[in-house]
């Protein structure tokens, strides 16, 4: 006989796989594509190492956002709330809680905001028409089963885009896999990430592709090393990711020609790829670093880089509290600053005898 929770193993690879297939080979990157939203990080850690990452196993529940199969029991009964100030006025709010329930199994909720700001309206006169603005949000609902080593999960996800009160609507899957070494302190993650369709486009608009991500990654702490490294390959469904500008100028050669800019194949390969590191200074105390190459490229200046593309980080636990900053690089002016405080509610509500 097939155990309830069988049934939802093979439920989610199905529905996984089966969504995955169509949309694969039409995906793209480089805002040719609706709610790219969701392929941004939620959660500190989760920027700290890259931006990118499906392998870090951890009890923040903001995690099982980037793979479903990160869901774990360390999180049963944690409330994860995070914030990011990006540039200017946008900012993002995320809310992770993860519980088990019963015989059904272990599930996490996630709601995630987005606010782009308030902008002015003007009509064809150059008259005002007061401010708009400009939001997206989804909401999640993930659900994990795990047999042995193996994890196997699954998001459910609606996602809602709005500009000046013309919305767009979307439903989206994840489905991703974890192998945890029963002795060492190593896993493995995959995932395809945003698997959809778009239910309600914007008004006068056609239907767009979804941010599909499929992403592979592993993490790994050396024994007798207070050291963890992970390393994530993103975007697997496409090999060539190298966007170049057709209206951006090149320089000019000694006979005044333009020299063209051509994609390598090792500038393919690499723009996969993020790296992050962990410096574990103790049970409550861990320092981070992370390495984005796609990041550093596309948001890159002509003469600099700046701190495109690298991140930093903290954790440091008090008391009951979990407390995650991360500074990532997003543009030789500036960055983003995520903030992430976590606490498990059960015991919050427990009394102590």
């Amino acid at each position: 006989m097939i155990s309830l929770l069988q049934y939802r193993a093979i439920a989610i690879l199905s529905v996984g796989l089966g969504l995955s297939v169509a949309p694969a080979a039409m995906a793209q990157i480089g805002g040719q594509q609706a709610f790219s939203f969701l392929n941004l990080p939620t959660g500190a850690k989760a920027a700290a190492l890259g931006g990118v990452n499906v392998s870090a196993r951890d009890s923040d529940p903001t995690l099982f956002l980037s793979n479903p199969a990160l869901l774990n029991a360390d999180m049963e009964g944690r409330l994860a709330l995070s914030f990011v100030d990006y540039v200017a006025d946008i900012k993002q709010s995320t809310a992770a809680y993860a519980f088990k329930q019963g015989k059904a199994g272990r599930f996490g909720i996630g709601v995630t905001y987005l606010s782009y700001g308030n902008f002015e309206q003007y009509d064809a006169a150059g008259n005002s028409l007061g401010q708009f603005s400009v939001n997206e949000y989804a909401l999640s609902i993930a659900d994990s089963y795990t047999q042995g080593n193996f994890t196997l999960g699954g998001t459910a996800r609606l996602a809602v885009s709005g500009i000046a009160g013309n919305h767009s609507v979307a439903a989206l899957a994840d489905v991703g896999a974890v192998f945890k070494h029963p002795e060492q302190d190593f896993t493995v993650g995959l995932t395809a990430r945003n698997v959809g369709y778009q239910l309600k486009t914007y008004a006068g608009a056609s239907r767009e592709p979804m941010p599909l991500d499929v992403q592979i990654g592993a993490s790994i702490k050396p024994e007798h090393m207070p050291l963890r490294f992970s390393i994530t390959a993103h975007h697997l469904q496409q090999f060539d990711i190298v966007y170049l500008d057709p209206n951006q100028r090149g320089q000019l050669d000694d006979q005044g020609n333009e020299v063209v800019k051509k994609k390598s194949v090792g500038d393919k390969i690499a723009r996969h790829f993020a790296v992050g590191g962990e410096l574990i200074l103790g049970k409550n105390l861990n320092v981070r670093v992370g390495y984005n190459h796609l990041q550093r490229r596309e948001l890159r200046l002509d003469n600099t880089s700046g701190g495109a593309g690298l991140s930093f980080g903290v954790m440091l636990r008090i008391s009951q509290f979990q407390l995650d900053y991360t500074y990532a690089g997003v543009h030789a002016s500036g960055g983003a600053n995520y903030f992430t405080v976590a606490r498990n509610l059960n015991t919050l509500f427990t009394k102590t005898q």
